[in-house]
């Protein structure tokens, strides 16, 4: 009968332990609104400690699964979740290191470590991690210019997760990372950042097109030295083999001076034409000293020409001989 009886009474226990964890809720993020029953048996979720109390006095932690109880001495006093949680931080304004007010705010992901220091550190875990929080991002972001806060914000949410776990250290609460969510900075401060944009788009805009006329001017004054250069090659060459004609065909120089004299008088005669003053030279008297004159002058550079060439080929040829000379040594 007796057995029948304590069979009873610790199914029951069992029923009213189920029932309890199920409609139990949360009373923060890692605490629940209402404590399991104190009865003698009870089951304990994966990922959560129990804080057993007996006598008011700390006992243990209930580890998950088969848990017995003492009644009316043992009282599960706190219940912690050691799951990863989410806590939402709420919009705060800051100063910045350059007297820019800024509204942020984040979202911070925290997890209890050790269930004992969760309970008897701390009286609201989640208030004060979340004050915390926030006193941290304002003293970071006060040594911080606004650039430097737009800019290097992966680096902020490290120095703020660090400043956290420091501070934290007795909560039995770490803080895995913090993620700032959103930055305001004023109306005002973003007009002017939307006109730097503005203005560093048209400087990079203008720089492009007049490094465009840079390199088309750098173009197109290559382009004419090659042609004037092309133009000169072609004049140097037809004076060339005009010269080595002349040279190499018997009277040669008698027909350039018939060429030059015709030429001579030609002009004269268009001249006298075209314009009511005439200039006449003053040896006009004297026509084939005047030709012969032309033709010494003529005859005169044909020979520098001459005396270039040979003068060229004597060294080309002073060097092959030398060129020659090292060859044989050599061998």
């Amino acid at each position: 009968m007796l057995s029948n009886t304590s069979n009873r009474a610790v199914r029951h226990s069992v029923r009213v332990a189920h029932n309890a964890l199920r409609h139990s809720s949360r009373l923060s993020f890692f605490q629940q609104k209402q404590l399991p029953m104190n009865t003698i048996v009870r089951f304990v979720p994966q990922q959560q400690a129990w804080i057993v109390e007996r006598m008011g006095k700390f006992n243990r932690i209930l580890d998950p699964g088969l848990a017995v109880l003492i009644p009316f001495l043992d009282k599960i006093q706190y219940v912690q979740s050691l799951k990863e949680t989410a806590v939402e931080v709420g919009s705060q304004s800051a100063i910045t290191s350059d007297n820019v007010t800024l509204e942020m705010d984040g979202i911070l992901y925290i997890r209890v470590y050790d269930a004992y220091k969760a309970s008897y550190g701390v009286e609201d875990a989640e208030y004060a991690i979340t004050q915390l929080a926030q006193t941290t991002m304002r003293s970071e972001i006060g040594q911080m210019t606004l650039d430097h806060v737009l800019r290097e914000r992966q680096s902020l949410n490290t120095n703020i997760t660090t400043a956290i776990n420091e501070a934290a250290k007795d909560w039995g609460v770490t803080c895995l990372r913090y993620e700032i969510r959103d930055i305001h900075p004023p109306r005002t401060v973003l007009d002017a950042m939307h006109k730097q944009v503005s203005a560093e788009r048209t400087k990079r805009a203008e720089i492009l097109e007049s490094e465009g006329k840079r390199q088309e001017q750098i173009n197109r004054a290559e382009g004419e030295s090659e042609a004037i250069r092309m133009r000169a090659q072609a004049t140097a060459d037809g004076i060339r083999f005009v010269a080595e004609a002349i040279n190499n065909t018997k009277g040669g120089a008698d027909a350039v001076s018939l060429s030059v004299a015709e030429k001579y008088v030609d002009a004269f005669g268009k001249l006298a034409k075209e314009s009511n003053t005439v200039v006449v030279p003053a040896q006009l008297s004297d026509m084939g000293g005047f030709i012969a004159s032309g033709m010494g002058i003529y005859n005169q550079v044909t020979k520098q020409g001459l005396k270039g060439k040979a003068e060229k080929e004597a060294t080309d040829k002073a060097a092959a001989d030398r060129e020659a000379a090292k060859v044989a040594e050599h061998a």
